[in-house]
């Protein structure tokens, strides 16, 4: 049976192992994670670091005969709190007081008296009284015919002594025939166009009256104005 051939044998041992490189790969990725872990735990076991306790500072060796520039600093008392920065120590004493004030007196405001004369009146002021003319006139037509009327102002003097008068009346057209007064001095007359002015001959006695009369043509028995010593006369 020369002409059949053996199987290969397995590789053993040291020769397993070179043959598969791999193999060391994964063998020294394990023993990493396994060292990782180690430390990890001895890092946290470990107490932190007080920074609150300043390093110990050793002493520079000086030479022989030679000035030491340097300076020990003071030991740090165990008492004092760390400084925190953006914080700044609080005062161990109290703020100064301001010095007290006092208040100055406010002025003393005096009253002001308003006499009674000088202070205004609320009551509303009283019209005086309208004064009555002394002598007033009453227009009247007596008598109206075709062509013309008589017509009469009637003259009262309301004074308690004698008055004259003067009667103006117009009527704005027309023409006086004639006028007169009864009973009484007649007076004097002056005629203007539509119109006339007649002035008393003699003063009409206190509480009395005289009726001026006249005779007008071609005229309205209603005259346009008609006034006793510049009173307007009633009656129209």
């Amino acid at each position: 049976m020369s002409g059949m051939r053996r199987a290969p044998r397995p590789l053993r041992g040291p020769a397993a192992i070179a043959s598969s490189p791999w193999i060391v790969a994964c063998a020294g990725l394990v023993v990493m994670v396994v060292l990782l872990i180690v430390a990890l735990g001895a890092y946290r076991g470990q107490s932190p670091v007080n920074d609150a306790v300043p390093p110990a500072v050793l002493p520079l060796p000086q030479v022989p005969g030679e000035p030491s520039d340097v300076t020990e600093a003071p030991p740090l008392s165990r008492s004092s709190s760390p400084v925190i920065p953006g914080l700044s120590p609080r005062a161990s004493g109290l703020p100064p007081r301001a010095p007290a004030v006092s208040p100055s007196p406010s002025p003393r405001v005096e009253p002001v008296v308003v006499p009674t004369s000088a202070r205004p009146s609320t009551r509303a002021p009283q019209q005086a009284p309208s004064q009555q003319p002394a002598v007033t006139g009453r227009y009247r037509v007596v008598q109206s015919f075709d062509g013309g009327f008589i017509g009469e102002v009637l003259i009262v003097n309301a004074s308690r002594v004698d008055r004259g008068w003067t009667v103006r009346i117009h009527f704005g057209r027309g023409r006086l025939v004639t006028s007169w007064v009864e009973g009484a001095p007649q007076g004097t007359v002056r005629q203007f166009d539509g119109g006339f002015t007649y002035g008393s001959g003699v003063s009409v006695p206190a509480g009395r009256s005289v009726p001026l009369r006249f005779h007008l043509e071609w005229a309205s028995t209603t005259p346009r104005g008609c006034t006793v010593d510049g009173v307007r006369c009633g009656g129209f």
